[in-house]
């Protein structure tokens, strides 16, 4: 590898450990559900989003709920020390991406056959501090 990849790599690896994030992969719901659910709570304090989601209606709801959860633990663990009540943690990013879909065939009339697409999708969730956005527009 050379020393510019070589930096850049080690660069970007220092950028992610000032981010908190969960990654749910490969979650056998269609990503146009998925988002429905995730327009719900882009932007929120996680408090409130994690209200929102639990007394949602939709399935994808209670996976979104569980990755948020995730989320909020990866950045108590990067944070001791720092209560989760002062820090006004909210959503600041929720990606849903397409997956993998897997192709099935369902009989048709007359010998033919229909093609089923299972979707799946990926979804990403990061959350950060109000205060950590505040001093970054200081600097």
């Amino acid at each position: 590898m050379g020393a510019r990849k070589r930096l850049a790599a080690e660069k970007r690896k220092e950028e992610k450990k000032q981010q908190y994030f969960a990654v749910l992969r490969n979650c056998p719901t269609s990503p146009r559900k998925m988002r429905l659910v995730a327009d719900m709570i882009r932007g929120m304090e996680v408090n409130k989003a994690l209200d929102v989601l639990k007394y949602s209606s939709k399935e994808a709801s209670r996976r979104v709920e569980k990755l948020l959860l995730s989320a909020i633990a990866n950045w108590q663990a990067k944070n001791e020390g720092v209560r989760l009540e002062e820090s006004e943690l909210y959503v600041s990013q929720i990606m849903v991406d397409s997956g993998r879909i897997l192709k099935r065939l369902r009989p048709a009339p007359q010998g033919r056959a229909h093609r089923i697409r299972k979707r799946s999708n990926h979804v990403t969730i990061y959350v950060d501090s109000k205060e950590s956005v505040v001093e970054e527009n200081l600097n």
